[in-house]
């Protein structure tokens, strides 16, 4: 039987994967960090509870070290199995400084590679990479590119794609399939996510700033806005990582018809608030102020999450919905399934468990 690892685990994209597998009675391991084994050990017993499956094997490892730092029995262990390898850790944090994104993104994956590429038996490596590896590129970004753009927007664009390089050269030599996901939200269907970021630091602004007589536009844009549901992203990316099609493939799971930013806002808006966004605050006016630390607390706002609403780009995605046809597996309209992802906010917004902390 397959083994099928993680790196990641107990992260949110992760931990869904895992329970998935779990469900379809596959043997799973997943290398922690040391510091995070009882969070990951409440996990796993949660899903092998919820999912009467086999016990999830926990390796402490740690991907910046050489050889993963795993102990020469877990290093055997894998080396003696048919392994399935999700590689997901990675900091995903737009503010994260450069040394730090760079130590765990693209060193770690370095590690990662090399381990993977010493296993007598790899049946797929599947690398989690992000479509915004397309930094500051604009119109159309296909699949099969790996184009250097002239900046990124953060560090962790930045290092992402330092990896993505690193992976792809394995193509020539292992069974790689690369996915790029789009921003992930909660579940299409229960809203249900494990922290506010990405596209809730919108619903924590309108929020903290629907006690004013009107809630404005952030500047002006005409760009679009790619947001993909965890649902999506987990059925997919599984359906992709036994697809003999995919071996060698660079996949967007992203949205093929997403919205405008401005309709995207003005349903938030409407949702969180009844009423509909009026006036606008200059896109200047709002960056200046997420500048002041003070002022993007107060909003629980990054300020690294307003260059994405006037980058003008979109992704293709005839390689994904080619592998992915027959399926049935398609990614649920944004504007569609809103509500869900609203009523779970408001249900949990107060809860600090999911709020992300701004510096």
């Amino acid at each position: 039987m397959t083994e099928v690892v993680f790196t990641g685990f107990p992260g949110f994209i992760a931990s869904q994967l895992v329970q998935k597998h779990a469900q379809q009675s596959e043997a799973i391991s997943v290398i922690i960090l040391s510091s995070e084994r009882s969070k990951a050990e409440k996990e796993a017993k949660r899903i092998e509870k919820e999912t009467d499956c086999r016990p999830i094997k926990l390796i402490e490892g740690d991907i910046t070290k050489k050889g993963l730092g795993l102990a020469d029995i877990d290093k055997n262990y894998l080396e003696e199995k048919e392994v399935t390898f999700w590689h997901l850790a990675a900091i995903y944090d737009l503010a994260v400084p450069r040394n730090l994104a760079w130590k765990v993104n693209v060193e770690g994956t370095r590690n990662v590679n090399k381990f993977i590429s010493e296993l007598p038996d790899l049946k797929r490596y599947v690398y989690f990479s992000t479509a915004y590896v397309a930094g500051n590129r604009e119109g159309t970004i296909y699949e099969d590119e790996l184009k250097r753009p002239q900046a990124f927007k953060n560090y962790y664009e930045e290092t992402k794609f330092e990896a993505e390089l690193l992976v792809d050269m394995m193509k020539e030599t292992v069974p790689v399939t690369i996915i790029r996901p789009g921003i992930v939200r909660g579940h299409s269907v229960t809203g249900e996510t494990i922290k506010f970021d990405g596209p809730y630091f919108f619903l924590n602004m309108i929020d903290r700033l629907k006690f004013l007589p009107i809630v404005p536009f952030i500047g002006r844009s005409k760009s679009l806005i790619n947001v993909v549901p965890i649902d999506y992203i987990l059925n997919a990316s599984i359906y992709l990582s036994k697809s003999e099609s995919a071996v060698g493939q660079t996949v967007h799971l992203t949205d093929p018809n997403p919205h405008p930013v401005e309709e995207v806002y003005r349903s938030m808006v409407k949702s969180m608030t009844g009423k509909n966004p009026k006036g606008r605050l200059p896109h200047g006016l709002a960056k200046l102020s997420l500048s002041i630390a003070p002022v993007r607390k107060r909003l629980g706002v990054e300020k690294e999450t307003l260059a994405y609403l006037t980058w003008s780009a979109d992704f293709d995605t005839q390689n994904a919905q080619k592998l992915l046809a027959g399926s049935g597996i398609d990614c649920a309209d944004f504007l569609e399934t809103m509500p869900s992802m609203v009523q779970f906010y408001n249900l949990h917004k107060k809860d600090k468990n999911f709020q992300i902390s701004i510096d």
